[in-house]
């Protein structure tokens, strides 16, 4: 069993940053390909960002892509999600998942979630 905990969540003004943080316990998270989710009020649960096991490869939704940087550190096993120029419609409740595949240009969390971290974006 791998533990999730997200952390770093809070409320940011537009053009704000903030640096989310996902802790693992239970398992190293050096096997799997990890990534981030979101769910906004209201809507569904949708793919941010992913990594891979090495973190050489990063994948991201267009919505967030040049903004957003995603990075890992297996020997701390943590999971990182660096965000920039925040606009509203970032706010959501953000999750960390573990493994993540992309299932026909779909990303998928399969086995691993954390209770997600609150980000709001308003002045």
């Amino acid at each position: 069993q791998m533990q999730l905990v997200e952390s770093g969540g809070g409320l940011v003004q537009p053009g704000g940053s903030l640096r989310l943080s996902c802790a693992a316990s239970g398992r190293s998270i050096e096997n799997y390909r990890m990534g981030w989710f979101r769910r906004a009020p209201g809507k569904e649960r949708e793919f941010v960002a992913a990594i891979s096991w090495s973190g050489n490869t990063t994948y991201y939704d267009d919505s967030v892509k040049g903004r957003f940087t995603i990075s890992r550190d297996n020997a701390k096993n943590l999971l990182f999600l660096q965000m920039a120029s925040l606009k509203p419609e970032d706010t959501a409740d953000y999750y960390c998942a573990a493994p993540v595949h992309n299932i026909g240009g779909t990303w998928r969390g399969m086995e691993y979630w954390g209770k997600g971290t609150l980000v709001t974006v308003s002045s």
